[in-house]
């Protein structure tokens, strides 16, 4: 199967039939140089990307800001011709990449991270810059090679100890050779932001602010680790440096536009973290609008939500995990329990219950080296699954067991529109405020602080001053 690498990370572009609907050139992916073979690979795999990163994320005074950055990009004298078309994904991953024929796509999560356009137009120049270097034509190239070699040696010459060698140096090389790309993207990319009159230290300043992020990521919703910026953009003290090397060729810090009130203005209201129909997570709590339930677990414990599960991980080697079912009304919650969807499950512990009012059941069940507590309830034609894993040595099961299970509810009607996700606002310090005290504004997340600096970028001893605008999440 032939793959392309255009950005940073692989995506097949040979997959999925694709016919560009919209005809917005400021904003989403359409009919791209018309007529250009691989800008038509490229597109067919546009609703993969959608499928996988959430979908397309709308709002027209961020896409117009967007656009404008792109827009001052574009006029680089190195690549005149290049046209760009860019999708904002309604993901909260922090991420951006382009695909050949100039596709680009930047996460919600990116932007909420960022703090003014020129932070933006890095990460966007140094994607541009993969398309324009033809990164992905060329890794494509590599790869197939190393494919083809590494069947020779497989099927071939299997028994010579040296042709071995060699294809484990060529791997070698094929992995340099994609952290030269990423450092050349990173010259060009921030030479073509100075250019258009962008701070060019922009770029460092991003680096840090991820790899900040990086280390938060459990309060930011991103689940997917795999989906980040980071998980395939290589990111080392080193490459700051050179990124701040190469940036002092325009001169001292304070050269080129930040555009930080503009950019502030288009982020406002932007959601951050997960969206309604994935339910929400405040602190050790679950709750889903659309489904109208919700639980909690143990303050000890660390709730992560994912597309079809919400999972949660504590001391001792404690996990849950939560999900729904459709299972027929006439099947009840016991005799689901006998079913064959769980093994391990100790038939004689099956006993029915109610939780909320609600028809449930509950039993244990034991594989290898861990035992289990797992509780079904009943709503509506849906079955909510709560599955409690332990050590068989733990003394803590059943009861972490019969807190979550206790916590489940179906949510009231005003308790459900009461619900809103959380958003990006922005603020002006007031006289008096400070960084502490505009972190306990913040609502919905765990960790106010350290969230509140990473996502200003502000280093640890930083603080602001009475009228600076600084971003703030809240569900109001």
């Amino acid at each position: 199967m032939v793959a392309f690498l255009a950005a940073c990370q692989t995506t097949d572009l040979l997959e999925s039939n694709f016919t560009p609907a919209s005809k917005d050139p400021a904003v989403t992916v359409d009919t791209v140089m018309r007529g250009d073979r691989v800008a038509s690979l490229a597109a067919r795999q546009h609703p993969k990307i959608l499928q996988t990163y959430g979908g397309e994320y709308s709002d027209p005074k961020l896409e117009r800001m967007l656009a404008r950055v792109v827009g001052k990009l574009t006029l680089d004298p190195d690549n005149p011709e290049q046209t760009y078309r860019i999708t904002i994904l309604d993901s909260p991953n922090v991420n951006a990449f382009a695909l050949p024929g100039g596709f680009l796509y930047v996460t919600r999560g990116l932007l909420a991270l960022a703090n003014d356009s020129a932070e933006v137009a890095a990460v966007l120049a140094h994607e541009m810059a993969h398309v324009t270097s033809n990164h992905g034509l060329e890794r494509q190239r590599l790869e197939a090679q190393a494919k083809i070699a590494d069947r020779v040696v497989t099927e071939v010459l299997s028994t010579d100890p040296s042709a071995r060698a060699a294809l484990v140096r060529g791997k070698l090389q094929l992995a340099q050779f994609s952290r030269n790309q990423e450092l050349e993207a990173d010259t060009v990319g921030i030479r073509a932001v100075g250019r258009a009159g962008f701070d060019p230290y922009a770029a460092a300043r991003f680096l840090r602010s991820m790899d900040n992020y990086q280390k938060l990521r459990d309060v930011s919703g991103a689940s997917d680790a795999s989906l980040d910026f980071l998980a395939s953009h290589p990111n080392a003290p080193r490459r700051i440096d050179l990124a701040q090397q190469h940036a002092q060729k325009f001169g001292a810090p304070g050269y080129g536009a930040k555009d930080r009130e503009q950019f502030l203005a288009g982020i406002d209201g932007l959601i951050f973290g997960d969206k309604p129909e994935q339910g929400y997570v405040r602190g050790n709590s679950f709750l889903h609008p659309t489904l109208g339930i919700a639980f909690s677990v143990p303050e000890d414990f660390k709730l992560d939500n994912s597309a079809g599960e919400v999972i949660a991980t504590g001391p001792g080697e404690l996990a849950f995990r939560f999900d729904g079912v459709t299972v027929d009304r006439k099947i009840s919650m016991t005799d689901y329990l006998r079913g064959n969807w769980l093994a391990g499950v100790d038939v004689s512990s099956i006993r029915p219950i109610t939780i909320g009012g609600k028809e449930a059941a509950t039993a244990t069940a034991q594989a290898d080296q861990w035992k289990f507590n797992v509780t079904v309830v009943r709503v509506g034609d849906q079955v909510y699954r709560l599955l409690t894993g332990a050590p068989l040595s733990s003394n803590r099961l059943e009861q972490v067991a019969s807190i979550i299970a206790g916590s489940f509810q179906v949510l009231k009607p005003s308790e459900v529109a009461a619900l809103q996700p959380l958003r990006i606002r922005i603020v002006t310090v007031a006289p008096g405020e400070n960084v502490a005290s505009l972190a306990n504004r913040m609502t919905g997340v765990s960790r106010k602080l350290e969230l509140f600096r990473v996502i200003n970028g502000l280093g640890p001893g930083a603080n602001v001053s009475a009228g600076d605008k600084v971003k703030i999440i809240t569900d109001r």
